[in-house]
């Protein structure tokens, strides 16, 4: 497994972005200032953006893993490698979600703790249709945290 830190043609991974985040024009809001990093394992596997949110915060604001790849650890794999790699860069490492316990319950076991709830944030604000997980209509913004010494 390899995982690459892509600078050039960031647009070219669009296609597995919008399966973490499924409207183009927000995926647009946070690619170009945020950091991508792309995983191999043959092929194309996983992808994540991270943004610095402020001096000693950073934001995971997308990890995505190819649907026929799910459940093999690459997105396990991700979250170690963005964890290594951010701990001294920042105090804290967040990552927000929609209301998904099974999503919820991967950071959870990734070391994520529970930081706060944006209400109607994400899903209702900011895309200009519903979004639905697992049948379950996506309304608040889920925040867990890491913190860093």
């Amino acid at each position: 497994m390899e995982i690459r830190e892509i600078s050039n043609n960031k647009e070219k991974y669009m296609d597995l972005l919008l399966l973490g985040d499924e409207q183009e024009n927000m995926v647009y809001k946070y690619l170009f200032k945020g950091n991508l990093f792309a995983l191999f394992d043959g092929d194309l596997k996983t992808v994540c953006i991270v943004t610095k949110e402020d001096k000693t915060i950073y934001e995971i604001k997308n990890i995505a893993t190819y649907e026929k790849y799910q459940g093999k650890g690459y997105g396990y794999y991700m979250i170690n490698y963005i964890i290594e790699n951010y701990k001294n860069k920042c105090k804290t490492l967040l990552v927000g979600t929609g209301e998904n316990e099974k999503i919820i319950n991967f950071y959870k076991k990734c070391g994520f703790k529970y930081s706060h709830v944006l209400k109607d944030f994400f899903f209702i604000k900011n895309y200009d249709h519903k979004i639905f997980e697992d049948g379950k209509q996506l309304k608040d913004m889920v925040y867990l945290k890491m913190e860093f010494e």
